[in-house]
């Protein structure tokens, strides 16, 4: 578990620069190396946007996830030095803009998309999530500096949240309930290869909880690289408290779900450990 202590040490940082030093003080994020490590990287966010810290709205996903992987958080940049050891990546939410009067985001150049897809070939694993509108979602670096070279591209077409119930024969993630609280697609190339593919697309059978935007797509896709794998994820918020609590958020609350569960399982299967049928 994420000790309370922790937490407590947590907040008293403020900005992003003080993540590298919260990991570096935090037995519970860095105390099993048995453990594959699974970097939470803000590198990518807005200083002052973040809004999924470990000890806030990604408390309890963490907390999950920290039962299998050696969990680590900072917004160092994405070097080959950074990502030695590192088995599977997560980013979530790149911004676009500055938040108020703080530096702006940094965005992805072309190097640093060239070095995440050598990581990748080598074996790493990344998650990849989006976000809804207004929501300060970067997408074009994102796009030509990585996501183009496996086969895969962020559209800004957009789904109200609803209650996806997964078809059984459905690799990885077959059988489960996705609380789904809205974002845009993934376009995929066909026959690239990354062996890009999509591997949830919105069923339109099933109707958003509330608003009329239910695009036809793929709202979460996966491709190969090499020796390693990459999930693309079109929304953030699942993970948020309020969504594996049931809660909900903009007078949406979806209350049965296996959120928890289809993130463990993305997670595993882009670590390649613990497999499961793909």
């Amino acid at each position: 578990m994420i000790r309370p202590s922790v937490i407590k040490r947590f907040r008293a940082f403020t900005g992003l620069v003080a993540v590298a030093a919260f990991v570096a003080a935090s037995p519970a994020f860095a105390r099993a190396a048995d453990q594959p490590v699974l970097l939470y990287s803000q590198y990518l966010n807005a200083p002052g946007e973040n809004r999924y810290p470990v000890d806030g709205n990604y408390r309890p996903a963490m907390e999950g996830l920290d039962q299998e992987f050696d969990i680590r958080v900072d917004a160092e940049p994405l070097t080959a030095e950074r990502l030695a050891g590192v088995k599977v990546l997560l980013i979530v939410n790149p911004n676009q803009s500055a938040h108020q009067t703080n530096p702006p985001p940094h965005r992805l150049s072309a190097e640093e998309g060239i070095a995440l897809y050598n990581w990748i070939y080598a074996g790493g694993g990344l998650i990849l999530m989006g976000n809804q509108e207004n929501h300060n979602l970067e997408i074009d670096s994102i796009n030509q500096h990585l996501l183009r070279l496996v086969g895969l591209k962020w559209v800004n077409r957009y789904t109200d949240a609803k209650r996806l119930v997964l078809p059984p024969d459905l690799p990885i993630v077959g059988g489960l309930a996705w609380a789904y609280y809205t974002g845009n697609l993934v376009e995929v190339t066909p026959h690239h290869p990354a062996k890009a593919r999509s591997l949830v697309e919105n069923d339109l059978t099933q109707k958003p909880a509330m608003g009329p935007r239910d695009e036809p797509g793929s709202l979460l896709a996966i491709a190969e690289v090499g020796a390693g794998r990459i999930a693309v994820v079109t929304d953030s918020g699942w993970l948020a408290n309020w969504a594996l609590g049931g809660q909900g958020v903009g007078g949406v609350a979806i209350k049965e779900q296996d959120n928890l569960e289809i993130m463990l399982r993305l997670t595993r299967w882009v670590a390649g450990i613990n497999p499961v049928r793909d």
